[in-house]
């Protein structure tokens, strides 16, 4: 009797996770590339401690680009933007879409921030090094909210607007919002070592 074939998990129907590599070794675990056929885990992380490392980076994604009070709740549409984004990404570059998302996560994560302290009633504005889980939360959220800058007033979609973003963080081009706030960021933490 002849055993079927396992069948291969792709991302959309199209985009393999084998290839994908995570380059940056502190991200590594906080960038879960498990596959999956449909990126929606319904909310099963919320409880658990750091659950949010397990949630596919494609979904976190989404989950960020639905954050604002017009779309909250509307994954659907969210779905359909990352789908057409990555369809324009493999169109512009004919890489693996996945691998560039990663790519532009890796260069558009700040190292470095600034928190305040409170000393003797003065507040003084130190330099402190940011968690890897923080360094994707902030570059995910910083390029969802540069394609949704480029998009407003624009006769570009927001999804044209989103791989653009991806594109240009990828490069490590300052065109991109996320690699502009990433060194503004870096550049406040250095003047307040």
């Amino acid at each position: 009797m002849l055993k079927p074939k396992p069948v291969e998990i792709r991302l959309f129907g199209k985009w393999r996770f084998d290839g994908v590599v995570v380059r940056d070794p502190s991200l590594k675990k906080y960038i879960s590339l498990r596959p999956v056929y449909l990126p929606h885990t319904g909310g099963r992380h919320e409880h658990k401690r750091f659950g949010k490392a397990e949630v596919p980076i494609v979904e976190r994604l989404m989950n960020v680009l639905m954050r604002p009070g017009r779309n909250t709740g509307k994954k659907h549409l969210a779905y359909n933007i990352v789908k057409k984004a990555f369809e324009i990404i493999h169109l512009k570059t004919g890489e693996n879409p996945l691998q560039v998302l990663v790519r532009a996560i890796e260069n558009a994560a700040p190292r470095e921030e600034t928190t305040r302290i409170m000393y003797g009633g003065i507040i003084y504005h130190v330099a402190v090094d940011i968690s890897p889980l923080r360094r994707v939360d902030l570059a995910l959220r910083h390029m969802a909210e540069g394609a949704r800058v480029a998009a407003f007033r624009s006769h570009k979609t927001i999804a044209e607007c989103l791989a653009d973003e991806i594109l240009h963080a990828s490069k490590g081009d300052p065109k991109s919002y996320a690699i502009s706030r990433k060194e503004e960021i870096e550049r406040i933490a250095l003047s307040s070592r």
